[in-house]
């Protein structure tokens, strides 16, 4: 029999973890089954456990992926930006771009991956956690150029701008209403770059 080559194997990997990204995304992960999958992917379901142990498995692997290419792609943009305001910008403008680009994927995290009873503490919540911190090194370096005041938690201002965003796009995600990325991310900005100075402006 001859050997299966590396390149094989991975591409065999990488069509699995696409299916089951379009079967997620499409169907959550509750009503999502491996059989589902292996349909899509054009394999059988032996096959796919032979390179993921189980649904669960293969649904930490599509967020890694999801939030490995979001984390990159947001600090690439926050990179180019020359100071505090240009980099809060360019994150608002981003994250409300994930909801409108990745609608299902978002709603599937939200609906679901959120309120697994294993949820704190999981590998699901340290993706979630890598990203968000770069919210918090920008708000740090706006401490450090007098943009933002020292009195306020970075905390606080995490879970305003993600709590806030969530809010606004639930509405795009639950009923098809379209976002306005630019209109929806301008607004926000502006709101929070005109507190963020507080009583130490």
């Amino acid at each position: 029999m001859p050997r299966i080559t590396a390149e094989r194997l991975q591409d065999r990997r990488d069509s699995i973890l696409a299916a089951a990204r379009q079967v997620f995304a499409r169907k959550g992960f509750a009503q999502a089954s491996i059989s589902d999958i292996a349909q899509i992917a054009g394999t059988s379901d032996g096959l796919i456990y032979r390179y993921f142990e189980s649904k669960r498995v293969l649904l930490i692997e599509v967020l890694s992926a999801f939030y490995g290419r979001l984390i990159a792609g947001t600090e690439q943009i926050i990179d180019a930006q020359p100071d505090f305001a240009g980099k809060l910008t360019a994150l608002v403008q981003r994250h409300v771009q994930a909801f409108a680009e990745d609608t299902d994927l978002c709603r599937l995290f939200i609906a679901e991956v959120r309120n697994f009873d294993d949820y704190i503490g999981s590998a699901s919540q340290e993706l979630n956690r890598r990203y968000t911190s770069i919210l918090l090194r920008v708000i740090a370096s706006g401490v450090e150029q007098g943009a933002v005041s020292p009195e306020i938690d970075p905390r606080l201002i995490r879970d305003m701008l993600f709590g806030g965003i969530e809010h606004l796009a639930w509405r795009h995600i639950s009923g098809g209403i379209a976002i306005d990325v630019d209109g929806t991310a301008r607004q926000i900005s502006t709101l929070l770059l005109g507190g963020l100075k507080g009583t130490a402006a």
